[in-house]
């Protein structure tokens, strides 16, 4: 087993509130989200290359539910870009998952007010997962999928994204796990193996919860008003603008 953690603090952030337990499409990516009880199955978004572009003004799973990214009608997709516009923190119990495509594809779930991790949360991805309270991704090819600004960045690429620029407030990261023996503690979050786990906000806070990635990589930042670039060769890998401590 191989875990590299990552961790730079730039500041301490307010502990955040619960959003609202739903999933919504704010309209600006051709995103569909059918629901089904608590349940919810996305589909379409847009898709450049092996890229996939969803937004939602909300995206917050309740306990026991689901969010379902499904493929069915782009099944080439590598890497689905997700971010969040409406202001609501992403309250996250239930299980995120992607089914019915062709690659075991990686998932950006991106909401600059903050992301909480209950301890039911469950992740059933092929790929990997960056949980991020950045501003905007970056690429390549210059292009940037803001969360701030949604649209004013309308046209979206097939190329390679190669930073997330966190703003002066960006939200935290909380992964909350209920308190047992070390031994005995079922994951909070986990990834399939040889894949990236990467949780990067204004502050992260992991309380009584295991993060597991066997043979993988866990990557944990908190900064604020900086950028955290993004190597692609491999797994996902950032490292700072700037000079950081690393552990690993």
């Amino acid at each position: 087993m191989l875990t590299a953690i990552f961790l730079w603090s730039c500041g301490a952030m307010a502990k955040p509130t619960v959003g609202i337990a739903q999933v919504t499409s704010d309209g600006t990516t051709n995103t569909i989200v059918n629901q089904s009880g608590n349940n919810f199955n996305i589909l379409n978004g847009i898709d450049k290359g092996n890229n996939l572009f969803h937004s939602f003004s909300n995206f917050s799973i309740p306990t026991g539910s689901s969010a379902t990214f499904d493929l069915t009608n782009t099944p080439n997709i590598k890497t689905i870009f997700s971010r969040v516009t409406g202001g609501n923190i992403s309250h996250i119990d239930g299980l995120i998952q992607t089914l019915n495509g062709n690659n075991p594809a990686s998932l950006f779930l991106m909401n600059p007010n903050g992301i909480v991790f209950g301890q039911n949360a469950k992740l059933n991805i092929g790929g990997s997962f960056v949980g991020t309270t950045a501003n905007s991704i970056k690429f390549a090819d210059g292009t940037e999928f803001s969360a701030i600004n949604p649209t004013q960045s309308p046209l979206l690429t097939m190329s390679v994204p190669v930073g997330l620029q966190l703003g002066s407030n960006a939200g935290g990261i909380q992964v909350q796990g209920t308190p047992a023996n070390n031994f005995l503690r079922t994951p909070t979050l986990s990834i399939a193996p040889n894949q990236t786990l990467a949780l990067i906000g204004g502050q992260v806070d992991i309380n009584s919860a295991n993060i597991s990635a066997p043979d993988s990589r866990v990557e944990l930042w908190a900064i604020q008003n900086g950028t955290v670039n993004i190597s692609t060769s491999g797994n996902w890998q950032l490292a700072s603008s700037s000079s950081s401590p690393t552990w690993g």
